[in-house]
């Protein structure tokens, strides 16, 4: 067996449902499963996701307070105020503040833009820079991505006589500032049809109505924010994000055109994830150590020159960014393992001294893959005796609701399930994290710290076609609420599997049988090879693909898991150095055993505690194999000692090594001519000394001197010979008896038959023969009197 590395969720679907999709819209039975995990069951509504009939933007004067917003932005620019747009430091900020400064450069405004320092000033407006901003002699304010929690914020300006317009797309509070305009797709009484807008599609819905008509020119950069910042990819998301993209493979934004030029990306294959895994990334990393406003300039930069050089400086900056990361995460999972383990520890509450606040989320996010343990890593400023820090959780801890219980000890924290920040004094660190897991100790039980991988549904090999992978691209840009898909296929056979790689660590494979194949590679799954045996069955869950080589077109599935239900037999037999193999037996549930003294001796395996030397029943009594990996060391004397062992339960594993000093099966078992040519001999020769011709006889006949001992061995257990010191003679007195009478005889037949059916059977004789054994379960008292 083999275990897999998460918990696997499958979604079900209604197969009535599958049928009428895949009629109805003429799409594979792979993609209706898709619609359906998506709540898209009905036919027009998974129409329109697919081939975007009737989706469309939304009129942008539904907002509430749109007209207001756009009267008096058009009143600034034609009485030429200056206008400052307050942004935020992260890709979402940064893409809104592009986006904004664009349209109001394209209608004549005099503008600049603002956003916080993260370190210096922290998230969202805050009164000195308003304060400044008033004696710049800026008089109209709007806010980008920011703004709706800034309470405080919005009377400041009441007072310095700013107009304050605030777009955002955060969660509204009880209280909202006071402003001139609020443009917020989920405030109370809001008109907007969409909720779920990133800051940046909220900054362009009010470039549409300033523009009076669709921005297209700007749809490249609401990809950008829209993808980065994770919002659901639903609706008008879902438009702005597919059209945004193709927007971008085409885009002549000489920024973006140097980003994706030191990103590797390539600009006219972009999609979700170049821009979630390439671009985003390096402009998060801006803000992320410092002032955010290199990543603004790049994107509204019209000099070749000029993005050379930002693109270049963003990309050392991620560089650092990555650096800084790497020694953060080593550090924090060094002082994991050494000061908090996880025996103790359901929550990991860590922080150090210097440690980048800037980076903690994503350290945080690395330890949860690493520790599956809600994780909060902290930043400490002895001087100021803060700690500020980011958390992040796992299926079925709820962080914000936790941290929530603990507001007497910090005072600034906010979130949600998954993901929080927080500052909080110093010296409250360890009882946050005492309470925490006391929270956790209730609520958690040993199964939810297994991760968990959602999948969409169950495949067969059948279904996956060039033409259904091809048609999942329908459903794309994938994300939040509409993620990459994920298939199980149960019970596959592995035609073939290797270890890949300089490294040797991923794994290859081909599933399926004559009819159906399909390649699979797992990278960073290498080590799974050594735990994979021959014609086995496995389920196997990953995202299918298309490999396109000299022209030729095959599926492939990118492999995540693999779980193996049945038990294995892993065939070592051969392998002498028991060191190149052994290191694979899993530890949990092991069983070594040995048959014979010497095997041990001669394998240097003498001090070993863990191996089990079998001399009677007895030694097995307390033994239970059921779930455990068994080895057999070397080989057994009988077949009851085996059915002895595998006979009391089912184990999940066996390795076959059947180590011995002695090749019975190649000295020869003497057939019934040997025996009458040798008896014929010794009635010729009336005696023979054995000790000083058996070796010249044994060399006449091409046996060798056992056989020549055994066949009198056996004559002298029937009474048909007398051996004394050595010299063999016929008995005067002729009996009848079979050799089968012989117990040496029975012994070495036994051996014979047994050595033919471990030693020298194919692997599948070898396993059918454990079969047997398994099904033939005894009691301990019927082993003793088998062994007996």
């Amino acid at each position: 067996m083999l275990n897999s590395k998460t918990r696997w969720m499958i979604a079900e679907s209604d197969q009535k449902k599958i049928e009428e999709l895949e009629k109805e819209l003429k799409i594979p039975s792979l993609v209706a499963k898709l619609l359906l995990n998506r709540d898209l069951e009905d036919v027009e509504e998974a129409r329109a996701f697919l081939f975007d009939s009737g989706e469309s933007f939304h009129d942008p004067f539904l907002f509430n307070d749109m007209e207001k917003a756009v009267g008096r932005i058009r009143e600034a620019v034609h009485n030429q105020e200056r206008i400052l747009v307050f942004g935020d430091y992260d890709a979402d900020g940064v893409s809104s503040t592009s986006v904004m400064m664009t349209v109001l450069r394209d209608i004549g405004a005099q503008v600049e833009f603002y956003i916080p320092n993260r370190f210096s000033e922290g998230y969202g407006p805050n009164e000195p820079a308003f304060r400044r901003a008033k004696d710049e002699g800026f008089n109209l304010i709007i806010t980008v991505d920011t703004g709706i929690s800034a309470v405080h914020e919005g009377q400041v300006a009441k007072e310095l006589n700013i107009d304050l317009i605030i777009t955002d797309h955060h969660e509204p509070g009880p209280v909202l500032p006071e402003a001139h305009s609020i443009i917020h797709p989920k405030i109370e009484g809001s008109q907007y049809p969409f909720e779920e807008l990133a800051g940046v599609g909220v900054a362009f819905k009010l470039a549409h109505a300033l523009y009076g008509e669709l921005p297209v020119h700007l749809l490249d950069l609401a990809a950008i924010g829209t993808i980065a910042d994770l919002v659901p990819l639903r609706g008008e998301n879902r438009v702005l994000a597919k059209r945004g993209i193709a927007k971008l493979r085409t885009t002549e934004r000489k920024g973006i055109k140097a980003l994706c030029k030191v990103a590797n990306a390539k600009q006219h294959e972009m999609t979700e994830e170049s821009i979630g895994f390439m671009i985003a990334p390096r402009i998060n990393a801006v803000g992320r150590l410092g002032d955010a406003d290199p990543a603004v300039d790049l994107m509204l930069t019209e000099d070749d020159e000029e993005a050379k050089a930002l693109a270049e400086e963003i990309d050392s900056l991620n560089k650092e960014r990555q650096a800084i990361v790497n020694t953060m995460t080593q550090e924090a999972i060094e002082m994991v393992e050494k000061e908090f383990p996880l025996e103790e520890n359901s929550v990991l509450v860590i922080g150090k001294e210097g440690w980048n606040s800037g980076v903690v989320g994503i350290v945080a996010s690395r330890l949860v893959d690493k520790f599956y343990r809600p994780t909060i890593v902290l930043s400490f400023d002895n001087g100021k005796g803060i700690a500020k820090g980011s958390a992040r959780s796992i299926a079925g801890f709820d962080l914000f609701k936790s941290l929530s219980k603990c507001r007497d000890i910090l005072p600034h924290f906010g979130g949600h399930p998954m993901a929080a920040g927080m500052t909080l004094d110093f010296g409250h660190v360890e009882e946050l994290r005492s309470r925490l897991n006391e929270i956790a100790s209730d609520e958690l039980n040993e199964e939810d710290f297994i991760p968990v991988t959602v999948l969409d549904a169950a495949v067969k090999m059948e279904e996956i076609t060039i033409e259904s992978i091809e048609k999942l691209g329908l459903l794309a840009p994938f994300g939040m609420q509409n993620p990459k898909p994920k298939w199980v296929i149960d019970n596959v056979s592995i035609d073939h599997y290797k270890k890949i790689g300089s490294n040797q660590n991923h794994l290859k494979v081909v599933l399926g049988d004559e009819v159906n194949k399909l390649d699979g590679v797992g990278f960073g799954l290498g080590e799974l090879a050594d735990h994979i045996t021959p014609f086995t069955e496995a389920s196997i869950i990953g995202e299918l693909s298309i490999n396109e080589w000299n022209n030729r077109k095959k599926p492939q599935i990118f492999l995540h898991d693999i779980k193996i239900d049945q038990w294995q037999l892993f065939d070592v037999r051969g392998i002498k150095q028991v060191g190149k193999w052994e290191k694979q037996v899993p530890e949990e549930n092991k069983y070594v055993f040995c048959f014979h003294p010497s095997t041990l001796e001669k394998l240097d395996m003498r001090d070993r505690e863990d191996i089990l030397l079998v001399e009677d029943a007895e030694t097995l009594r307390d033994v239970q194999t059921d779930g455990a990996s068994i080895v057999f060391l070397d080989m057994p004397v009988s077949r009851e000692q085996v059915k002895a062992i595998v006979g009391r339960g089912n184990p999940h594993r066996i390795y076959a090594h059947f180590f011995q000093d002695e090749d019975h099966f190649f000295s020869t078992m003497p057939t019934r001519d040997h025996f009458k040519w040798y008896y014929a001999f010794l009635s010729k020769r009336g005696s023979f000394d054995l000790n000083k011709n058996g070796n010249d006889l044994a060399k006449y006949k091409g046996w060798s001197k056992e056989t020549i001992d055994f066949m009198s061995q056996v004559f002298f257990e029937l009474k048909f010979v007398t051996i004394v010191n050595g010299f063999i003679s016929l008995n005067p007195v002729k009996t009848k008896k079979d050799l089968s009478e012989s117990l040496a005889y029975q012994k070495k037949q036994q051996q014979y038959e047994l050595e033919n059916e471990l030693l020298y059977s194919s692997y599948n004789e070898l396993k059918a023969w454990f079969d047997e054994r398994m099904k033939e379960s005894v009691t301990f008292e019927e082993e003793v009197e088998a062994w007996t």
